[in-house]
């Protein structure tokens, strides 16, 4: 969960990069490839759903490989770890670097899920020590911020949250189309962007100074979107409340300067963004049409047990800094990123190459891709209405771009689309469950 969506998904991202040695756009064809380079093929293309019933044809280490790094896609962290960590030093002295690369990515982030922001930090830098020269462009560009970031919070306490009820709090739209909710920092009424899609929480400087937090006398330096340079420091909040009701203590928050998030045309401030991980310790949330935040606490009840009625939705799962759901009829699924601290929502060349004759006679133009001021305008068809089935749900979202070439970035071009506000914002209510890992919906 790095670079792609860091900050409501305005600031960082790695669509403008053009493609590096061995970022190769991606088509998941898997002839001519042992069942090893197919597992490989399939995780690169996010179809986490057809690797399963391969793991019975590989090697006992291997398949263990294999089942850590699922584990990991499905946010089970502690299982993924249980599996990898003993893991580390045989498949290192094998030599196998795609191997090596593969478990040491999922373990970081793993540990950065999990909030053990010491060995995240450690195990970034190692990650990047040993096989730097293994990882494409878009890799790079995926771990830069973990990578700069973390050694700042290494040394911060783990964060706690108070137990709670299941409650519901009143959302508002911001100038810039994106959500804020209600929070109190160290007792002091806020508003911040919520966006469960984002790796890190975020806080302004001057909101630091208002409220009396240290800022850390050590930096980095991170590109923003546009090239320009940025400074974060970091800083530690004792006390976060949640609409009154949720209570975190020692929460870690990056610290940004007022003016990097200050939006001239709608003369908007950003004060925070509240990220992955303060929603992680969530059960469920639901978002309705109504602005309305259900949040459910985690139940800690096994998910296959006999006595729990059928799962509702659809499967979603992390990979690095993408949420990733899958869309479509059971065994026929197309994977699509959520961008949910982002407001355009637009198909890919992947959509595009499989309903190419939807837009026979339709006149092509060019399209600005989201916040990626420094790339020209793509390529692209409007879509009238696209069809997505979200478990028994068929919901149609209009008015959608479909690009027609491939960007050249593999966070982008591997999925079919992404979903951002925007259509979100079609739907009666959307619900993230973060124990079952499953994405529901009320249609439109």
């Amino acid at each position: 969960m790095g670079a792609l969506v860091f900050g409501a998904g305005l600031l960082f991202s790695q669509a403008q990069q053009q493609p590096g040695p061995g970022s190769d756009v991606r088509t998941g064809t898997n002839s001519g490839l042992d069942a090893d380079g197919r597992i490989q093929s399939l995780l690169a293309n996010h179809e986490f759903l057809r690797i399963q019933p391969l793991l019975d044809t590989l090697p006992l280490q291997e398949a263990q490989l294999y089942r850590g790094i699922l584990a990991n896609r499905n946010n089970d962290l502690k299982g993924s770890i249980q599996i990898l960590e003993p893991l580390v030093d045989v498949v290192t002295a094998s030599g196998n670097k795609a191997h090596e690369k593969l478990l040491r990515k999922a373990l970081a982030e793993d540990y950065l899920r999990a909030g053990d922001l010491a060995k995240a930090a450690a195990a970034y830098q190692t990650l990047d020590a040993r096989l730097n020269g293994q990882l494409s462009a878009d890799e790079k560009d995926e771990i830069e911020l973990p990578l700069k970031l973390l050694p700042l919070a290494a040394a911060n306490p783990p964060m706690t949250v108070d137990p709670f009820d299941p409650f519901t709090l009143q959302l508002s739209k911001n100038p810039l189309g994106l959500f804020d909710v209600p929070v109190f920092v160290d007792a002091r009424p806020h508003s911040w962007m919520l966006d469960p899609t984002a790796p890190f929480n975020l806080i302004a400087r001057s909101l630091c100074r208002e409220v009396g937090l240290k800022v850390s006398d050590e930096s980095a330096t991170i590109r923003t979107l546009t090239g320009r340079k940025m400074l974060v420091h970091v800083t530690v909040i004792p006390r976060f409340t949640l609409g009154g009701r949720i209570t975190f203590h020692n929460m870690t928050a990056f610290v940004f300067e007022d003016g990097d998030y200050y939006f001239p045309k709608t003369r908007h401030q950003v004060q925070g963004v509240l990220g992955y991980p303060a929603l992680s310790p969530l059960g469920s949330m639901t978002i309705t049409d109504e602005y309305s935040l259900q949040l459910q606490p985690r139940t800690g009840k096994p998910t296959a047990s006999p006595t729990a009625p059928p799962p509702q939705g659809t499967r979603f799962f992390f990979d690095g800094d993408q949420m990733i759901v899958a869309l479509g009829k059971p065994g026929d699924e197309r994977m699509a990123g959520i961008d949910a601290g982002g407001q355009q929502t637009y198909m890919t060349s992947r959509y595009y190459e499989e309903h190419s004759g939807d837009f026979a006679g339709k006149k092509m133009e060019l399209f600005e891709l989201p916040g990626a001021d420094t790339r020209p305008p793509e390529p692209a068809y409007l879509a009238e209405s696209v069809p997505l089935v979200v478990g028994a749900n068929t919901v149609h979202l209009h008015y959608l771009q479909v690009l027609t070439q491939p960007l050249g970035s593999a966070a982008l071009d591997d999925v079919y689309g992404i979903l951002g506000i925007d259509a979100l914002d079609q739907l009666r209510a959307y619900t993230f469950d973060f124990e079952t890992m499953r994405f529901s919906i009320k249609p439109e």
